[in-house]
């Protein structure tokens, strides 16, 4: 679990809230149940409408992507090339077969590995590598376009619910006391439409834009290692080609305890 997302959470409504209270504004004058029904209900059904049903079946593990906490694997997939490449520059490229039956190994790896293995061209290796990451890239964007509607339509679900406070708002003119509290009272969907947008569903669409990048760049640098491997290039030629992918700090990590 990322935590820094559930702070991060709980710090935004908790500035809210506080300021609302520090104007003089009752707490309990935030809570309507009718507002969150109308914003909710209607965000979530203009979703469904919009997204296909199989895309629509991935919200919930897309969503819990969002609240993972994502470790990169790139240092450790760097000191893996240099191992295999140690192994294919002493035995040759057959020699990796064992590793390419490792079924915990990632998948994309794995492939390209398997097709080392196989002998095929490098162009076609590259070519069929860089499709799967534009699929897995397609997917991802799937994913992060149901949250990017959800912050689209929330705050137009939030206006259609004030307008209807407001429909019954003029229902009553005849009680010229009820009319602040039940304006006020109508006016709860839009805020709850713009805040909802706004503090859930568009920060996880990007922070999973992000993620997605950070895949990205990794799977990069993996189809850029595997074509090394297959080239014949030496395992220090490698790992120098790779730091380019790396921070500063992250380069310091990779070296340690290893002569540079």
């Amino acid at each position: 679990m990322d935590i820094t997302i559930i702070i991060s959470l709980i710090f935004s409504f908790a500035c809210i809230i506080l300021g609302f209270t520090l104007e003089g504004g009752a707490l309990g004058a935030l809570l309507q149940h009718t507002a969150a029904i109308i914003v909710l209900g209607g965000t979530i059904g203009a979703v469904g409408i919009s997204t296909p049903g199989k895309i629509l079946k991935r919200f919930p593990k897309v969503l819990s992507a969002a609240f993972k906490k994502r470790e990169s694997n790139t240092i450790e997939n760097i000191k893996f090339f240099k191992e295999i490449a140690t192994k294919t520059r002493k035995d040759g490229l057959l020699s990796i077969e064992s590793d390419v039956n490792d079924t915990s190994m990632d998948p994309f790896i794995r492939k390209g590995l398997q097709m080392i293995v196989d002998g095929v061209n490098p162009d076609i290796i590259k070519s069929s590598l860089e499709t799967r990451l534009e699929q897995i890239s397609e997917r991802h964007h799937q994913g992060i376009a149901i949250f990017e509607a959800a912050g689209g339509y929330a705050p137009t679900m939030g206006i259609i619910g004030t307008v209807m406070g407001l429909v019954q708002v003029l229902g009553s003119l005849d009680d010229p006391d009820e009319l602040g509290p039940k304006i006020a009272v109508a006016f709860i969907a839009t805020l709850y439409g713009i805040a909802t947008a706004n503090l859930i569903w568009l920060p996880i669409a990007n922070k999973l834009k992000a993620l997605n990048d950070e895949e990205i760049i990794e799977k990069e640098m993996c189809i850029e290692a595997l074509l090394l491997i297959q080239e014949g290039v030496s395992p220090t030629a490698i790992m120098g080609k790779l730091e380019g992918y790396l921070t500063e700090s992250e380069i310091e990590t990779l070296y340690l305890g290893e002569e540079v």
